[in-house]
């Protein structure tokens, strides 16, 4: 390529040299971007530049760093920038105010006077549109035919710095990313029980597996005290109490135990703020002795005011009388809870009791009729992630393949059955990605 170099001073070509090698060099995208205009500016003496990036999704230009103005983004349907980005064609306008297409409106915003200008699409190495590079006033009076070839040859090396920033930039903020949400993992994971409490007469077994690095599903057993309220004050149970010597209790002294189930509309990062925060006020409740009424009307009421309107959260709160061998309970939007009798070897498939929390404030909240356990019994809590798990024909799982398999292991240890589960989960899927969380509590009585 050949250049009159009449137009310039003798050290242009070596500018354009000493631009390649700066452009080379790490930058962020904002420091990068200002080398940009600041060579364009020296290189073809202009007065003012910009550098407009492309959003292929929007179909937009917009500005990160520009002379004389803000931030500004648009269509590339409008202006001789956007067309530019359209064509992927150089644009040389030696008089902006002779050309419909030069929009004056910045000009009488910024008190500037564009008398020409230089437009250049930024083109990277895979033939993908950039940005484009637009610079303004020549101090020549116009941009000329060699600015045209200097413009080229900048816009090149600028597309291709820009590119590499912008890939690194996407590499570190995937990091970034990942290193966060590993964190929210360990944190999510870090309060699941370390170390499950013992109840005499009972095993439990619990897992818990996200889909994505985050999941919305939670899990909880809180040993309570003996002193513990069941329901508060309008459940309308009979006997509120969990002490005392009844009929049918076997004297053992064991502590109640407080079972949380919980899963929040999707899986990911927000759902497993919204879980995490179940679990953080269902602790607090505890602590503070609140019934099991009153820890599902303030946490429903909360969680209501918190969530979006198109969020809300499944939950089995559930309280374990290991004396009347019951389960009093809430089951918001949360089923099917599996109940297998081991005398006559069914399994009964009960269904919520009312409507997810954070849906409405004052839910209704009849009594439910406590879970009897008798010996052998088992009984699952299972989040839809079990059940709705798809084999390669796209079929789901379904309530009555687990109690099926529950049904052939019931005699095994609470560990076993839930390990016997996932094993039929694996074989159902046969390789099938894992799409939902799946999480698990499996209680069993034992005598």
């Amino acid at each position: 390529m050949h250049f009159d170099e009449t137009h310039y001073d003798p050290g242009a070509l070596m500018r354009m040299l000493e631009v390649a090698q700066q452009l080379s060099r790490p930058f962020e995208l904002r420091a990068l971007l200002e080398q940009i205009i600041d060579a364009g500016r020296d290189v073809l003496q202009a007065d003012r530049g910009s550098v407009f990036l492309y959003d292929a999704e929007l179909k937009e230009l917009y500005t990160v760093v520009a002379h004389g103005v803000k931030g500004i983004r648009f269509s590339i349907e409008k202006g001789i920038a956007g067309e530019c980005a359209r064509t992927g064609q150089i644009i040389n306008v030696p008089d902006c105010y002779a050309d419909p297409r030069f929009n004056q409106d910045v000009d009488r915003e910024t008190g500037y006077r564009t008398n020409c200008l230089i437009t250049v699409p930024l083109i990277d190495l895979d033939d993908q549109m950039v940005g484009v590079m637009q610079l303004l006033n020549a101090e020549r009076g116009r941009f000329d035919a060699e600015d045209e070839k200097l413009a080229v040859l900048l816009a090149s090396q600028a597309a291709s710095a820009i590119q590499r920033v912008m890939l690194l930039g996407d590499r570190d903020e995937r990091l970034k990313l990942e290193r966060e949400l590993d964190l929210a993992r360990r944190i999510q994971m870090g309060v699941l029980p370390r170390e499950l409490p013992r109840c005499p007469g009972y095993e439990l077994a619990i897992y818990s597996e996200p889909a994505e690095q985050t999941g919305g599903d939670i899990l909880d057993i809180v040993e309570m005290p003996e002193t513990a309220s069941i329901a508060g004050s309008s459940a309308g149970f009979a006997n509120n109490s969990i002490v005392g010597n009844e009929p049918g209790d076997n004297g053992q002294g064991s502590a109640p135990l407080f079972l949380l189930l919980a899963d929040a509309t999707g899986h990911g990062v927000g759902p497993a703020i919204s879980v995490t925060q179940v679990r953080a006020m269902l602790r607090v409740g505890l602590r503070l002795s609140a019934g099991l009424d009153d820890l599902f009307t303030h946490i429903n009421s909360q969680l209501t005011d918190d969530l979006a309107s198109d969020r809300f959260v499944t939950a089995f709160m559930g309280i374990l009388n290991p004396k009347r061998h019951a389960i009093y309970y809430h089951a918001a939007g949360q089923a099917p809870l599996l109940h297998f009798h081991a005398a006559d070897q069914s399994c009964e498939v009960l269904q919520a009791s009312t409507i997810p929390l954070g849906i409405m404030d004052d839910p209704p909240l009849d009594p439910v009729e406590p879970i009897q356990i008798e010996p052998g019994d088992v009984f699952a809590l299972l989040t839809d992630g079990f059940y709705e798990y798809q084999n390669p024909a796209g079929e789901e799982m379904g309530d009555q393949h687990v109690a099926e398999v529950i049904r052939q292991h019931h005699d095994k240890s609470a560990q076993a059955i839930l390990d016997a589960i996932l094993a039929a989960l694996d074989d159902y899927a046969q390789g099938m990605p894992q799409l939902d969380d799946t999480t698990a509590i499996i209680l069993k009585r034992t005598e």
